[in-house]
C-alpha cells in the first residue's frame, strides 16, 4: 500500500466521533423521526452490499440525515404520494470509518470479489472512475442513495448469501432482492449502466427520470455516475463526521 495512502487511512480512522452520550449531534435527526413512512432497507448494516458484510459504523439500520435533509425528503415523499409511490433509502449519514473500509477493500489483493456490484471495472478502479470516493458527502449528511417504491411496497423476498445472484446489471427480476421499481440496474452498480446517459428502456427511463425530477424540485443535486446519489445543495456544509449509527433511542 503506498505511503500517502496508508498516511490518508491513518487520518480518517482519528476522525472524532462528535455525538455526545444519548444524542446526536446537533442539527442531525433520524428520518424514521421525520417521516416515518419512508421505506428504508440500509444496505451496509447487512451482508447485501458491494464488499459482503456489515460496514464498520453501521450498528443499525436506521437512516439519519442532516435534519434540513431529512425534512426535505418528508416532503419530497409527500409530493409523490398522490402518485401512489414513496421512497426507499438505502444510505444516508455514512460514519467516516466505513469509508475507510470501502477504501481499503478496493486495494486488497485478495478476499471475496462480489464483482456482480462491478462486472465489468476492475475494483481496484473504482476509485478513480469516481465511484468510491476518499472523502463523502454521506459523512457530512448531506447525501443520500435513494430510489422509487409503488405504495403499498410489494413483497420482497430476502436476501440469501448463498444465493447466486446476477450483476447488477442483469434483469431485475435476476439481481439480489429489491421490490423498488426498476431503475435499469441495481443500487450500488459501479457500471456505466448506472450513469444518468445510460441506454435503458423507456419504462426504465421514465423512472430514473420522475425520481431526478422530484429531487431536484426540492433542493437536491444529482450524481451523474450514480441515479440513486443526491445531495442536499440548500444545507450548508459540515464537517466530516465518524459516530456510530445506533438504534433509534439509544444513540
Amino acid at each position: 500500500m503506498p505511503s500517502a495512502f496508508r498516511c490518508f487511512i491513518v487520518m480518517i480512522l482519528l476522525v472524532p466521533g462528535s455525538a455526545g452520550a444519548g444524542q446526536l449531534p446537533t442539527g442531525f435527526a433520524y428520518l424514521r423521526d421525520v417521516a416515518p413512512d419512508i421505506l428504508q432497507e440500509m444496505r451496509y448494516a447487512g451482508p447485501d452490499n458491494f464488499i459482503g458484510k456489515p460496514v464498520p459504523g453501521y450498528e443499525a439500520a436506521e437512516c439519519i440525515l442532516q435534519a434540513a435533509v431529512a425534512e426535505a425528503l418528508k416532503r419530497v415523499q409527500a409530493g409523490l404520494r398522490p402518485q401512489d409511490l414513496g421512497l426507499k433509502v438505502y444510505d444516508c449519514y455514512r460514519p467516516a470509518r466505513a469509508t475507510t473500509a470501502f477504501l481499503q477493500w478496493m486495494v486488497r489483493a485478495s478476499g471475496p470479489l462480489y464483482a456482480r456490484h462491478h462486472p465489468r471495472v476492475d475494483r481496484r478502479r473504482l476509485r478513480s472512475l469516481g465511484y468510491i470516493s476518499a472523502s463523502s458527502t454521506h459523512s457530512r449528511g448531506l447525501s443520500v442513495d435513494l430510489t422509487l417504491v409503488r405504495v403499498p411496497p410489494p413483497a420482497q423476498s430476502s436476501f440469501d448469501g448463498a444465493a447466486n445472484y446476477s450483476s447488477c446489471t442483469a434483469n431485475v427480476a435476476e439481481r439480489s432482492p429489491d421490490n423498488a421499481m426498476d431503475m435499469g440496474t441495481g443500487f450500488d452498480c459501479f457500471d456505466i449502466m448506472a450513469h444518468s446517459d445510460a441506454t435503458l428502456s423507456s419504462e426504465q427511463r421514465q423512472a430514473r427520470m420522475l425520481l431526478r425530477w422530484v429531487m431536484l424540485k426540492h433542493g437536491f443535486s444529482a450524481y451523474h455516475r450514480e441515479w440513486w446519489h443526491f445531495t442536499f445543495a440548500r444545507s450548508r456544509p459540515a464537517a466530516a463526521l465518524d459516530f456510530v449509527i445506533r438504534p433509534l433511542g439509544r444513540n
